[in-house]
C-alpha cells in the first residue's frame, strides 16, 4: 500500500502528468495532498463542496432580469435592436432660460432601477372567510336558478315602501306668536315598527302576568251593615258576634281551651292504654310455652331428613297444578267480564262523576285562595279588627259620633291583604347594654 502511494506521488511530481480534475492553480496542488473527506454530513457537504459555478449562473440571470426586465435568450429581435434612422430632430427649447425642463436629481434617485416587477403581496388579496363566502355565493346563484327568493331579500321586498314624496315639515321661528304648543314630554308617534326598532324606541311587550292582579279583593272593602253610626239592631248584633269571634283574644283563647283539651283526652287514653297493655302482658306470659317444648320443637325439625327425589318430583307436580289452575281461572274472570259491560260501564260512569267533583271543588278552593292572602314573607297576615262600636256607646247624630280606627293603618292592612306588600310588625328596640344609676355627689352630699 505504503509503496502504490509512494509511485502515485512521484508520478503527480513529474511535468508531463496530467490529472483528471485540474484545478485553477496546477502548482500548488502538485506538491498538496488532496484531502478526502465524508460528504454525507451536512457540515462537511456545505464546508468543502465548490458551488461557485451555479452562483454566477445565478447572478447572471438575477443581472439580466434587472436590466432588460428577463433573459436575454427569451426575448425577441425588436426588442434588442432598433433601426438607426438618424440623428432626431432636437425638440423646441422649453422654459424661460431656453433649457429643456429635465427631472431632479432626488426624483432620478428614488426612481427604481430594476426592471423586475415588485413581488405580488399574497395577503392584500387575501379575504377572510372566503371559501366560506364562496359557498354561499354558489348557493345564492343555485336557489336564484331555481327561482327561490332568500329570506333577506323577502323581508326587503315586504318592507312598506317610504313616501319621498312627503316634503319634511318646515320648522318655525321661535318668535312666532301663532305656532302651535309644543309638547317636550310628549311620545313620538310614529307607526312604522322597523323604525321604533332601529332607533331603539320599540317598546317591550309587557308580559300578560303582569296586568294580572295579585288578589280579587276590591280597594276598598265595604263593611257590614253594623258598623254604620245608625244601624239596625239586628246587624248591629251580628257584626258584634263576628268582631267578637274574630278578635286576637278570642283567638288565642279558644286555641288555649283546645289545647288544654286535647292534653287531658291524650292523657286518658295514655292511661287506659296501659291497663290493657299490662293485662295483655299477662296473658301472654300465661300462653307463653316452656323452654323444654321450644326444645324439642328444634329438635324435631333437626332430624328430619332430606327430601326424596319421588316427594320432590310430587311437589313439582303440584306447583305445576296450581299455576294452570291460577290461569285458567284468570281466563274465565276475562270471559265473565264480558257479560259484566253493564256494571263496568256503571263503575266508570261514578269514577268519572267522582273526579268531576273533585275538580269542581279544587277550582271552587283555587278561586276562594285567590282571595286570601298569600305568604310573602316569614310573618303571617293577622286581620285587624272590626271597627265596632257597643250598644251604649252608640250616638244619635253625627256631631255627637267618636271616630275610631286609622285611615293610614287602615290602607296598610288594605295592602297586606291584597298581595301588594308583605306583613310587616314595627321593629322592637332591644337595649345592648342595661342602663347605669349614677347618684351625684352634690345629690349624695345633701342627702
Amino acid at each position: 500500500m505504503a509503496a502504490r502511494r509512494r509511485l502515485k506521488r512521484v508520478a503527480a511530481s513529474q511535468s508531463g502528468f496530467l490529472s483528471f480534475k485540474s484545478p485553477s492553480d496546477t502548482t500548488a496542488s502538485v506538491g498538496s495532498r488532496r484531502k478526502r473527506v465524508n460528504k454525507n454530513k451536512k457540515k462537511n457537504w456545505n464546508k468543502y463542496s465548490d458551488v461557485n459555478d451555479v452562483d454566477e449562473f445565478l447572478e447572471d440571470i438575477r443581472h439580466q432580469e434587472r436590466t432588460t426586465g428577463g433573459l436575454l435568450s427569451e426575448k425577441t429581435d425588436d426588442s434588442l435592436f432598433f433601426l438607426d434612422l438618424g440623428q432626431p430632430e432636437k425638440p423646441q427649447p422649453q422654459g424661460k432660460l431656453g433649457k429643456a425642463s429635465r427631472p431632479l436629481r432626488i426624483d432620478l434617485i428614488l426612481q427604481p432601477d430594476s426592471l423586475v416587477p415588485p413581488p405580488k403581496d399574497i395577503l392584500a388579496y387575501q379575504q377572510p372567510n372566503a371559501k366560506k363566502l364562496r359557498r354561499i355565493a354558489q348557493k345564492a346563484e343555485q336557489l336564484a336558478a331555481k327561482g327561490v327568493v332568500p329570506r333577506k331579500q323577502k323581508r326587503l321586498l315586504n318592507r312598506r315602501p317610504v313616501d319621498k314624496t312627503v316634503k319634511k315639515a318646515v320648522t318655525e321661528a321661535n318668535n312666532n306668536p301663532d305656532r302651535d304648543y309644543y309638547d317636550i314630554w310628549g311620545q313620538e308617534l310614529s307607526a312604522d315598527p322597523w323604525y321604533l326598532q332601529q332607533t331603539g324606541k320599540k317598546l317591550v311587550k309587557r308580559p300578560e302576568k303582569l296586568n294580572e292582579k295579585p288578589s280579587v279583593l276590591p280597594a276598598v272593602e265595604v263593611i257590614a251593615p253594623g258598623g254604620s253610626y245608625n244601624p239596625d239592631f239586628f246587624s248591629h248584633q251580628v257584626t258584634q258576634n263576628t268582631k267578637f269571634m274574630t278578635s286576637q283574644a278570642t283567638c288565642m283563647l279558644l286555641k288555649w281551651y283546645q289545647s288544654i283539651y286535647t292534653l287531658c283526652t291524650f292523657s286518658y287514653f295514655k292511661q287506659v292504654e296501659g291497663l290493657v297493655e299490662e293485662e295483655e302482658e299477662n296473658n301472654v306470659e300465661e300462653s307463653a310455652p316452656s323452654k323444654e317444648d321450644e326444645e324439642a320443637a328444634l329438635a324435631a325439625i333437626a332430624v328430619t331428613q332430606k327430601k326424596t327425589e319421588k316427594q320432590i318430583k310430587k311437589e313439582k307436580a303440584e306447583k305445576l297444578k296450581e299455576q294452570q289452575r291460577l290461569t285458567s281461572r284468570r281466563q274465565t274472570e276475562q270471559q265473565q267480564q264480558l257479560f259484566q259491560l253493564r256494571s263496568i260501564k256503571a263503575s266508570i260512569r261514578q269514577q268519572e262523576e267522582k273526579t268531576k267533583s273533585k275538580q269542581m271543588q279544587r277550582r271552587a278552593k283555587q278561586e276562594a285562595q285567590k282571595a286570601q292572602p298569600r305568604r310573602l314573607g316569614k310573618l303571617k297576615f293577622q286581620a285587624p279588627d272590626l271597627d265596632v262600636q257597643l250598644s251604649d256607646e252608640l250616638a244619635g247624630s253625627l256631631r255627637q259620633l267618636k271616630p275610631e280606627g286609622s285611615i293610614l293603618k287602615d290602607r296598610f292592612k288594605s295592602f297586606q291583604k291584597r298581595n301588594l306588600i308583605e306583613p310587616r310588625e314595627r321593629a322592637k328596640f332591644k337595649r345592648k347594654l342595661k342602663v347605669k344609676y349614677v347618684e351625684k355627689r352634690a345629690f349624695k352630699e345633701i342627702t
